[in-house]
């Protein structure tokens, strides 16, 4: 298993770090946003193929329905603290405290793809079914969030058909579940041709995407004028907290090492695709540059620098 040190020197967290540099600095370097979304696009489609590919070799165990049990568990329960804590110690009003709580209940799925790939580089491959637990863990977390904003604010939510169309149907949920079957329905046998474009392309991929998330993250950070020094604090402090919790779930449930550390950093992330665009719709009175920043320019350079090597440990010591 590769060390904290190890893994902050990989070259896919350095080239995150490379871009949060070049944005501190001023630097002009940009990936243009057609091919960012490329990236994405491609990260999705080859991370749910493969997801499918290892449970059609493993089968369907009792391990994969616990998996999917605690992670939706997660993402029910995870925003309720995350509001309170929000309102007393963060001290914002009961509508950006319900959005930011919707971002931290639900999942970053290129935080759960940066850790799958460190964990696998280091000999702690996550199970396949993982990838249908971040799935699951995308949407409870948002209509939990909404819940809070109207019952504490006393603000009309806007929960109608467009809310759950782009909920249930949005881009990252649709690519993720329809790839991840695909990858079910094709086996090994049927993957192994379209290998070298979704397996063994994959790290160097993942490096590009990172290098424009660093470069995102830090001009986001720089632009922020609603993120307060109570507000980033928090930012770190709930990722460590909700990985944590991950972590115990996992081993309690008998996940192997790899699915548990891979629990942990889902139950740390926080959604900065899926959950700004649901809330854009249902919740327009939120501060975007406030979820925006904590979610992205915050908890997500945590997570990917420190809070992966973390859970990792706190994962082999329990498992």
């Amino acid at each position: 298993m590769a060390s904290g040190m190890e893994t902050l020197l990989s070259p896919v967290i350095l080239f995150f770090v490379l871009g949060a540099l070049a944005a501190f600095a001023r630097s002009d370097l940009a990936i243009p946003e057609a091919i960012a979304k490329g990236l994405s696009l491609y990260l999705m489609a080859a991370i749910g193929l493969k997801g499918g590919v290892q449970v059609a070799q493993s089968g369907f165990t009792p391990d994969i329905l616990a998996a999917a049990l605690a992670g939706l568990a997660l993402s029910f329960l995870i925003p309720i603290p995350i509001f309170v804590a929000l309102r007393r110690f963060g001290r914002l009003d009961a509508v950006n405290a319900g959005a930011v709580a919707a971002h931290y209940g639900s999942v970053s799925v290129v935080t759960f793809v940066t850790g799958a790939e460190v964990l696998t580089a280091g000999g702690l491959p996550p199970a396949g079914y993982m990838v249908a637990v971040l799935a699951l863990m995308e949407t409870p977390a948002i209509i939990v969030g909404l819940m809070l904003a109207r019952r504490s604010g006393g603000v009309k939510v806007d929960a109608g058909g467009g809310l759950l169309h782009e909920t249930l149907l949005n881009g990252s949920v649709v690519l993720l579940t329809g790839s991840f079957f695909i990858g079910l329905v094709a086996g090994e046998q049927g993957f192994a041709p379209i290998a070298p474009v979704f397996d063994t392309a994959f790290r160097g991929i993942l490096c590009l995407f990172l290098l424009d998330m660093g470069l995102v993250a830090a001009r986001r950070l720089r632009e922020s004028r609603s993120l307060t020094w109570r507000l980033a604090v928090l930012g770190i402090v709930f990722p460590v907290i909700n990985g944590t919790i991950g972590v115990l779930v996992g081993s309690l449930i008998g996940l192997d090492a790899g699915s548990t550390a891979a629990l942990g950093i889902l139950a740390a992330s926080a959604s900065y695709i899926a959950v700004p665009a649901a809330m854009r719709l249902a919740l327009p009175q939120a501060d975007p540059g406030l979820y925006l920043a904590m979610s992205l320019a915050v908890t997500f350079p945590f997570n990917i620098t420190i809070g992966i090597p973390l859970f990792t440990f706190l994962a082999l010591q329990l498992t």
